[in-house]
Order: structure tokens, then sequence, then C-alpha cells
């Protein structure tokens, strides 16, 4: 078994990941979680999540320090409530990608992420929430999105699944923003060249850490550059085709606490005596069931 800091820095997405479908994160993964820093290692919240939607799930982790939110647009401070480092989405380039994308797919229904630790999530008619415990307002004219800065462009089409979404929108948008899919149902436009990985390294640059002892943990095709950032990367069983082919390892699901089961292989807990089933990539075999 590697030594107890072999990663000094361990980076969770949130859905899919390391919370449950119900929005809860479970005692195991709790104590697990403690037990990475009690042995001196960093957790990082890395969420498509901006930083108003996060606040109260990092108050359950008992986080303090840094969160990356937004996708990468935000390095966020628990502690002091404030936006360590943000970058915005010109609203202009975004109606203006809204428009290509529409072009080419028909309509769609869109919603924001205003920027700040404040901001709000609009949604104009139409578009329907993945996550309806999250808050959100919404307004009567997709004009009305852009009254003030924004993080991000949620899209949904009424006809075409996700990955085909994000593709045409690929296809079409260009250096205009970046396009990712997180979650069901969503696929966002970002800041051009902004992803969890851009965020993620800043982060790591403020606390004097280095990719090198770096682990992450996703479910999602935008945890890709996360990943390719990282020194091991392990998906969900629940992930998307798309990372776990990046992936150096997976693990059981998130509803079966699959980010606990590694962390307590390398940090001590359970998972050491159980040694519960997880899948770790061979170089040439491809994934092989481990004990």
């Amino acid at each position: 078994m590697p030594p107890a800091l072999a990663y000094a820095l361990v980076a969770t997405d949130l859905d899919g990941t390391l919370l449950r479908g119900d929005d809860t994160l479970s005692e195991r993964s709790l104590a697990a979680l403690a037990r990475v820093a009690a042995a001196g290692a960093r957790h990082l919240v890395v969420t498509g999540r901006p930083a108003p939607r996060v606040r109260p799930l990092l108050d359950a982790l008992g986080t303090t320090g840094l969160a990356v939110c937004g996708q990468g647009a935000q390095v966020y401070d628990a502690g002091t409530n404030r936006l360590l480092w943000s970058v915005t989405l010109d609203r202009e380039l975004a109606e203006v990608a809204l428009g290509k994308i529409e072009a080419e797919v028909g309509e769609v229904y869109a919603a924001v992420d205003q920027d700040g630790v404040d901001g709000l999530t609009l949604i104009e008619p139409g578009y329907r929430m993945p996550n309806p415990a999250l808050p959100s307002v919404r307004v009567g004219r997709r004009e009305e999105l852009w009254s003030k800065p924004i993080s991000k462009v949620l899209l949904r089409h009424p006809v075409l699944s996700d990955d085909d979404l994000a593709a045409a929108a690929r296809g079409v948008v260009g250096s205009l923003a970046t396009v990712t899919m997180s979650g069901p149902g969503i696929v966002e436009l970002q800041p051009c060249g902004i992803t969890k990985a851009t965020g993620l390294a800043l982060a790591a640059e403020y606390l004097g850490l280095s990719r090198e002892h770096a682990l992450a943990f996703g479910d999602m095709p935008n945890d890709v550059p996360m990943f390719r950032w990282a020194a091991h990367g392990v998906a969900m069983a629940n992930a998307h085709p798309e990372l776990k082919a990046v992936a150096g390892e997976i693990t059981l699901s998130n509803e079966d606490d699959g980010v606990a089961v590694v962390l307590e292989r390398l940090f001590g807990g359970p998972g050491e005596r159980t040694g519960p089933c997880v899948r770790r990539q061979g170089l040439d075999r491809g994934p092989v069931e481990t004990q």
C-alpha cells in the first residue's frame, strides 16, 4: 500500500461523485475525508456548481478552506466567503454562441449562473432545472438572463441527448466559449479555456501543492481536464464512458461510497480490512477486478 501522503491533494467532484443521489454525504465518506485531513493532506471540492450553491455542502463537510466552483471559473474561500479568483463569460459572446447553437439544432432552453458569492441562478421559460433542489429564479424573457455578469450558461434541448447537444455546440461555438457536459441534463457554456483543471491548478498553487501529488475523483466529461492534470484520476462506476476512458482507476458508484473506498485504501479505515471491490485500469488489459 502507498504511504499515507502519496497524495497530498484530494480533489473531488460533488454531484454523482461524492454526493449521493439525494444530495447528501454519507457518514462513511465524511469519516474517510476526516482521515485525509488527519494525515495532513488537503481536500478540495471541484464542482460545476457556483459558489453560492456550494456553501451549504462545504458547511456539512466542515470546510473553511478553498473550493473550485463554476467549472473552474471560481476559486472560493469558504472561511472568508469571498472569491479569490473568478472569470466571467462575456454576455455578448454568450448570446452569439446561443444563436449559433440554435441555428444548428433549433430552439434550446437556457439558464445562467451569475458571478459572485451571492449570484443567482436565472432560468428562462421552458428551462427545467436538472436538480430541483437547487434554488433558481425564473425570468420572463431571455434578455433578462444577461442583467448581471455571469460565470456560465446552462443549456437544455427538448429532444436531443446531452451528448448530441454538446457535440453540436462544440461544432459551432468555436472560441466563443468552452462547452462542457457535467451531468444528466447539464450542457454548459463557460469562458473559453476555462475548465476544472485551470481552477484546480490555481487553487493548488495557492496552497503550495503540485499536480504530481494530486488525486482526483469524478463522474462526467467535465472532469476529463482535471483527470489529465492530476497524477491519478478515479472514475465512479456510474461515470460517463468518456471519463472512464481516461481514468487510472474505476471505483464503486457514488451511492456505494466509491470515493470512501479508495480513500480508505490509501489513508486507512474500513476498506483496509474489508477490501471492497474496485476496478483498476490495467496497462494492457483494461479494467481488472481487484479485492
